[in-house]
């Protein structure tokens, strides 16, 4: 998770910095990056995201974006069944929004939004331990 960024911006707005955030983040948790695949929607096609993943040796399997030009000319690796697969990310933060949208009148500083943010994913965490049994 990367911190909050005031203001009205795209998704990529000022990404490497945010990239390498929650890199040195996975760093400190001793999570390697090395061949992971990272899937990302058309928004994040850009040449500085997939340099900043192939210096990581991060598998970007990004959607390419019709204004970047032709599909056709590209080089870059992309797999739509992988791609595919972003569902249950983006569920999952769908999730997250709609858990924390009743909090968000307190999110008045970035540790509430952060500590939030974090209460949300142990819950989510916790469902996983511990799943509802139905009768």
């Amino acid at each position: 998770m990367s911190e909050p960024v005031s203001g009205n911006h795209n998704d990529l707005f000022d990404i490497g910095v945010q990239f390498e955030v929650v890199t040195a983040t996975l760093d400190r948790a001793d999570i390697k990056t090395e061949g992971l695949f990272l899937n990302a929607d058309a928004g994040f096609d850009s040449k500085d995201f997939r340099s900043a993943c192939a210096r990581r040796d991060i598998n970007a399997n990004i959607c390419f974006n019709k204004r970047n030009g032709s599909v056709d000319d590209r080089d870059e690796y992309f797999d739509q069944g992988l791609y595919d697969q972003r569902y249950a990310v983006e569920r999952t933060n769908a999730w997250i929004d709609s858990f924390r949208s009743l909090l968000n009148r307190f999110d008045t500083t970035i540790e509430s939004w952060k500590g939030f943010n974090y209460l949300s994913f142990m819950v989510m965490a916790l469902k996983k331990f511990k799943p509802k049994k139905f009768k």
